[in-house]
Order: C-alpha cells, then structure tokens, then sequence
C-alpha cells in the first residue's frame, strides 16, 4: 500500500506544468550599502531600482506581490522555493460576495521579486500560468538562484536598503554609483495606486460605507461587501466631508509609502473625527492616518514588519478582540505611530507588538463617545491567519446599529457622488 502512494504521488507530480522559463540571462541584486548577489533572470528580461525589503510568508506570493502597498519596492521572499502553484486567473464577479479580481489588485505591485529557487514546474487545479510567465507578460523582473537568507539578515541588520536588479548586459557592468539609486518614498505612492474615480461595489447593501482608498487591498473590500455592506471606494484625496452625512461608515485602507504624503488628509480627518459620531476603521496606512489626525507621530521602521506570522497583544477590549488576548496577524508596513505618553485625550493603545513592542493599533475611549479604531496589521489577512477577522463584522455591525438608532444618515444614490462609476474588467481599485 505504501509502495502505491508513494508511485501515485510520484506520478501525479509528473503532471505538473512546466513553467516555461524565457531565455534565461545573468542577473544581479546590487544594494547601495555595497553588497551584490548574482543569480539569474526569470520574468521580464529588463532592470530597475527600488526599495528592498523581505518578506517571512511561506506562501500567497500572488497576493503580496499585487499588494499595493508593495509599490516600489524589489520583495525578497524568504522562503526558499516560490511558484510551485502557478499564478491563477485573476477574474471574479462585482456582487455581493466578490469585487472583480481573485488576487489583491488587477496587477503586480512590486518592482520585482527575488527568489532562492522559482519553481520550473507548477501545479494547482486554479493555476493559468507559472510564475516567470505572469512576471514577463506583466514587465517586472525576478532573480533566482540567491541566497536570500543571507540578503534577510543584512536587510535586518541594515535595515531596508535602496537597491537594483540589473539583468543581461546589466549584469555585467559596474555596479551603480549612489547618486544613480531611486528611493520610491520620496514619491506620492497613494496617489499612484489610488482609484481615479469613484465606484460602488454591491450597491444592494443594507449597510453604506465609504473607502478612503491609499491602495486598497481586494480583500478588504471583499470583507466588507461579504457583511452585505455596500460600499462606495473614493480617491484617497476625496473631500469626504463633503458627502459624510450619506453614510452609515468611513473606512481607511491600506497603502504605500511614507503616511507624511497624506498629512492634508490627516488634517482633513482632524475635523471629521471632531465632528461626525458615526463608526471610523483604518488598516495599515489607514491607521497611521487616523493617528496623524489624533495627535500622534509617524516614524520609519528600521526593517519593517512583512509575514504573516506577527504577533500582537490586545491592551484593550472591544467587539471580538479581549484584552490580554495575543493574535497573530498579517502585516506589510515600514512605518509606524510613536508611542505617545501621555496619549492623546479621548485615545487609548489597542494593540501593541510582542517582538519589537511598536504601535499595532489604537481606538477611541468609551468616555470620548466615538467609535473609532486603527490596526497596523490586516484583518483581512489574504494571505495569514483569521484571528482577527472579525473585526470587520464588529465594525459591519456598529454601523448597522448606528444607523438603526437614527445618528443622522441621508440615503445615498449614486448620481450623489459627482463621477462614481461602476468598475468594470479593465478598471479597478489600484490599478497602476
């Protein structure tokens, strides 16, 4: 019997898919501290400067590769062996239970991607393609065949360093000058991944919110529209106060790059939290915007927290979280809101982290009246672990009773909102 498995398994990893790797070229990882890696290319045979950061997860390189918060940035995956599963059709239904792509966003985010071994074979009952095919047909270049242990402990020990993958003839030259390196946080990266124009997605709902988006991750609104919530996405930079009273909730997503881009709609929020008592809910860039706007201080992490392995602990309760409650959560930042004593009036510290002990949220007192949260991580997870993904129900549901117990709310349609549009294929939330 043993002797059959072991035949069947043996076979059924025959029928794998060959990736089909392009005409392999020599390449290069140069960092700016001075450190080169040399491997070879898979992907778009081209090169390019960027940030460069790891990540621990040990699987969704499809989602964090289309994660708008990796704008910029050359992701280096700490596991050894990435694209054994292929890439999937990135294409799913606008309704209640879906908002048009499978993956995180339309396309891939990051710069490029840096494996110790991209698998030449692939197999999984969704998959379309391999790997090195999606990052050819999509311009954006991998390397294989280095060590990417050794490129994590000096990205830990450094901290996250400018770099460049230099492909083909490239790879044959000197090594850039300093001057010659690209540092993607000096640029507005929200406005880059941000929707251009308004859109609804499952217009039905019996619940309104509305999105700030930074560079919204799908699944974030996918959590959203799966709680029968409909929700408007609008432009990070949107005058919301505008159109505030035709909605039951605000929520702020996730995004790229240095949250100081976004301080006017920090100031904007300011008088939003002062003056509107319905529920507010940040992730990631979202809650350092929410914390700008209380009074706390943004600040660059040396390397970041990127996996899907970080845990938090609870300092407080609220909904489905406990208090003293350690959660493991999934996380993609380089910035983070000081530690702030005494802390801002009518705010208190909801989540700290356990390894490096940085801000991992916060959340209006009960005295303040509001209803207000920010968490540095994803609830969302996609991909990580579910611990605290039910915090979108907590929040689904507190505008729900707001609205029930009458907090002033005007119905909203769609022709309201001056260009709201219905996504369709070929438009999506951040989308290059």
């Amino acid at each position: 019997m043993i002797s059959c498995i072991i035949r069947s398994s043996t076979l059924y990893r025959g029928f794998a898919t060959h990736a089909g790797l392009h005409a392999t070229l020599p390449a290069v990882l140069h960092l700016k501290t001075g450190q080169s890696f040399s491997g070879r290319s898979f992907g778009a045979p081209k090169s390019i400067f960027g940030e460069t950061v790891f990540s621990t997860s040990i699987t969704s390189y499809t989602e964090s590769m289309t994660d708008p918060s990796y704008r910029g940035q050359i992701l280096v995956f700490t596991t050894p062996l990435i694209g054994n599963y292929g890439v999937p059709r990135n294409a799913a239904p606008f309704d209640s239970k879906d908002v048009g792509v499978v993956l995180e966003s339309q396309d891939i985010q990051c710069s490029a991607v840096v494996v110790a071994d991209v698998a030449e074979k692939f197999s999984h009952h969704s998959a379309v393609e391999s790997l090195a095919s999606w990052c050819h047909r999509s311009g954006v270049p991998g390397i294989t065949g280095v060590d990417t242990r050794a490129i994590t402990r000096l990205l830990r020990d450094q901290g996250t360093t400018l770099g460049r993958i230099a492909v083909g003839a490239d790879a044959l030259a000197s090594r850039p000058i300093t001057d010659q390196y690209w540092d993607p946080t000096t640029e507005n990266l929200v406005e880059q991944v941000s929707t251009r124009v308004p859109y609804e997605l499952n217009a039905k709902g019996d619940v309104k919110i509305a999105v700030l988006d930074f560079g919204a991750k799908a699944n974030i609104l996918r959590s959203l529209v799966r709680r029968n919530a409909a929700v408007t996405v609008l432009p990070w930079n949107f005058d919301f106060d505008s159109v505030r009273d035709q909605y039951d909730g605000l929520f702020l997503s996730n995004g790229p790059g240095d949250p100081t881009h976004c301080i006017g709609v920090a100031m904007k929020l300011r008088r939003t939290l002062r003056e509107w008592n319905k529920p507010v809910f940040g992730i990631c860039m979202g809650h350092q915007i929410i914390g700008m706007a209380a009074g706390l201080e943004a600040y660059r992490m040396t390397f970041g927290n990127r996996g899907h392995n970080q845990p938090v602990l609870a300092l407080a309760s609220s909904g489905s979280i406990k208090a003293g409650r350690v959660y493991v959560t999934s996380q993609n930042h380089q910035y983070a809101l000081k530690l702030s004593d005494p802390f801002p009036q009518g705010w208190e510290p909801f989540f700290v982290n356990c390894n490096d002990s940085s801000v991992e949220g916060i959340k209006s007192t009960m005295e303040s009246g509001k209803k207000i949260w920010g968490v540095q991580f994803h609830p969302e997870s996609a991909g990580g672990p579910l611990d605290t993904i039910e915090m979108f129900t907590d929040f689904v549901n507190e505008c729900r009773a707001m609205k029930q117990r009458g907090v002033t709310s005007m119905p909203v349609d769609v022709s309201d909102v001056v260009g709201i549009q219905t996504p369709s294929g070929e438009a999506f939330v951040a989308s290059a």
